[in-house]
């Protein structure tokens, strides 16, 4: 690009305002006008919204961290039950928190000042901190309880058709995560489902119980192999990105579409730092994409999102 090129391809900041009348759609419009994250937060919002608007895009969602404890479960399952969604990928973390959110253990909020706490005393309390949220072990028993009365039909199917199997028992009229995919057949990838608290108490209770995860990892490439156009949204990173991303370097077809809304750097080679342009060099991304990294705090991001394309889609 030579300079002229670039200096014509400048804009004025938009130096915008807040009133009584402002709503998410003028927001965010808005912020496609500045720069840094609230720029690339905008573009993704913009992004998403193509994705959700292209009916031969299938959208994939790629979601790590403790998203389900801190609150966001409602989100989630908004997002699946409006359509926005239509391979979700996630830690099993995630679907131990929302059984027992689903089952009524709740997560409690904690104080903002977290430094007179003692983990110590905590540990005595039998209860457990994600940062300032906490758990009480008793949520463990009560999975434990509903756990061990399942009855599985087949000790070797999929992962994905065995967390279908388990939205199929949970309670009506919930925001589970997993009910709701369940109800819209969205399939849950979780590949590393064995690193979970669900996943332990399946072991001790279910101990013939041996999920494909082989069966699962082709599946995800045939989905991906065969979507005329992809769309990817990932949060945080971790195994869920890199189980989304693994199927589209293999794929005819790289992703048309990504976002990204992480809180790590890529200087130290960790996958959930690595930007999407790196993914462009692996055949990850389509070099043509629209994209948008978003350096964010997901529980803030997430929502904007959402409520982005709850008013625009």
């Amino acid at each position: 690009m030579t300079d002229k090129d670039f200096k014509e391809k400048l804009k004025e900041i938009n130096q915008f305002k807040i009133n009584k009348d402002t709503d998410i759609t003028s927001l965010i419009k808005s912020l496609l006008g500045t720069g840094f994250n609230a720029k690339r937060l905008a573009l993704a919002c913009e992004i998403y919204k193509e994705m959700v608007d292209n009916k031969d895009c299938v959208k994939f969602f790629g979601l790590a961290g403790a998203m389900v404890p801190v609150g966001m479960q409602g989100i989630i399952y908004d997002f699946i039950k409006e359509g926005y969604i239509d391979i979700l990928v996630t830690t099993g973390a995630n679907l131990t928190h929302d059984i027992a959110e689903t089952l009524g253990y709740h997560h409690l909020q904690g104080s903002v000042s977290i430094s007179d706490i003692s983990d110590i005393d905590l540990h005595k309390q039998e209860m457990n901190r994600i940062y300032d949220v906490f758990m009480p072990n008793k949520v463990y028993e009560g999975i434990e309880d509903f756990v061990s009365q399942l009855k599985i039909p087949d000790n070797e199917m999929t992962v994905s058709s065995f967390l279908k199997y388990l939205g199929e028992q949970l309670p009506e009229n919930s925001n589970s995560v997993i009910k709701i995919c369940a109800e819209k057949n969205v399939p849950i990838f979780c590949p590393a489902f064995t690193d979970s608290g669900l996943a332990l108490q399946l072991g001790f209770h279910h101990q013939k119980l041996n999920l494909n995860h082989f069966k699962d990892m082709l599946d995800m490439v045939n989905i991906a192999w065969d979507a005329k156009i992809a769309g990817i949204c990932i949060i945080g990173g971790g195994v869920p990105k890199n189980f989304i991303f693994q199927s589209m370097q293999f794929c005819p077809n790289s992703a048309t579409y990504a976002i990204q809304i992480t809180m790590d750097r890529p200087e130290p080679g960790g996958l959930s730092g690595a930007t999407l342009r790196e993914a462009m060099s692996w055949g990850k991304v389509n070099e043509k994409a629209k994209y948008s990294t978003v350096i964010a705090d997901a529980t803030i991001a997430l929502p904007l999102i959402f409520w982005y394309l709850k008013k625009m889609c």
